[in-house]
C-alpha cells in the first residue's frame, strides 16, 4: 500500500511540475511574441489617461 501512495505522489509531483512549466513556458511566449507588443504598450497607457 505504502509503495503505491509513493508511486501516486511522485507522479503527481512531476505532472504537477511539468504542468505548470508548460504554462509559464505558454504565458512567456505569449508576453513576447511580437504581435502582442502594441496591445500591452496601448495597456501600459490606460492609468494615464484623461477621462472626459
Amino acid at each position: 500500500m505504502d509503495a503505491t501512495y509513493t508511486a501516486l505522489a511522485h507522479f503527481a509531483q512531476t505532472g504537477g511540475l511539468l504542468y505548470f512549466m508548460a504554462i509559464f513556458a505558454g504565458v512567456i511566449v505569449y508576453a513576447c511574441w511580437p504581435g502582442n507588443g502594441e496591445r500591452f504598450d496601448d495597456a501600459s497607457h490606460i492609468p494615464l489617461r484623461e477621462d472626459d
